[in-house]
């Protein structure tokens, strides 16, 4: 372990599989955010992780242009479960998008799912974006995963295949359902996932098909109508806090 002072200024998560004295390849863009933008010097150390084998802390063994080569030296955390919990939320705005998507990975979900409805705004979605989002969020939260992101789909299509077991909480603007907080506390445990929609929120008939699946529970988000933005990052912390890992001990730095 080091004291915080001495805690490396990079945390980046890798694909490759991380063992002690096997180097890691850098991709171009990371090695180009070492060497040009972060100034950062061969010898230097970095915290990696990819989402399997725990946080690892690694030093620069090579920094050139045609690529970085980093040898992991000793983990520092190992692989811990987390949250079982998907998002569901309808594409918004560009940057309305970019935030939910950035808060949703410091959160903890475990999936991101963008789902058309009626009213989306929203005609198309850069997965690439998306996924580069949840991934330097994951990098800057320090959690050891990056979340899974789903293939964009179709609301009824995505209702139609949906698991049984997981219980699929309903973000209902138009009041239809009890508190958050209020259902959360009688669910059994088991997954979970939230479904938010757009920022004209669900038409009737989605509400009515939303409603009807057996695995679904309307709930409200107390008296003011929210932004789906704002409604999303509320309700994600709701679950954290009474079903999630907000109860954990905060960790020490390594």
């Amino acid at each position: 372990m080091t004291d915080s002072a001495s805690r490396p200024r990079f945390r980046l998560f890798v694909p490759a599989p991380l063992a002690a004295g096997v180097a890691v390849a850098l991709t171009r863009d990371q090695t180009h955010y070492l060497a040009a933008v972060m100034r950062a010097e061969p010898g230097e150390m970095v915290l990696l992780f990819n989402g399997a084998d725990g946080e690892w802390l690694a030093r620069i063994a090579a920094l050139a242009k045609a690529g970085a080569a980093l040898v992991p030296e000793r983990r520092t955390r190992p692989q811990t479960p987390e949250p079982d919990l998907w998002l569901l939320a309808a594409p918004l705005k560009k940057d309305r998008t970019d935030l939910v998507v950035e808060k949703a990975a410091e959160l903890g979900v475990s999936r991101l799912w963008p789902v058309f409805t009626r009213r989306t705004n929203a005609g198309r979605v850069n997965i690439e974006r998306l996924r580069a989002h949840l991934t330097e969020a994951a990098e800057q939260c320090e959690r050891l995963t990056v979340p899974d992101l789903a293939e964009p789909a179709a609301l009824d299509k995505v209702l139609a295949g949906w698991p049984a077991e997981r219980v699929l909480l309903f973000l209902d603007e138009g009041g239809g359902g009890p508190p958050l907080t209020q259902v959360l506390t009688g669910l059994p445990p088991g997954p979970l996932a939230l479904l938010v929609g757009p920022e004209g929120g669900f038409d009737d008939g989605e509400r009515r098909l939303i409603t009807a699946q057996p695995f679904a529970r309307a709930v409200g988000l107390g008296p003011r109508i929210l932004r789906a933005e704002t409604a999303a990052i509320a309700a994600l912390a709701v679950v954290q806090a009474i079903r999630g890992d907000w109860g954990s001990t905060p960790r020490t730095p390594c």
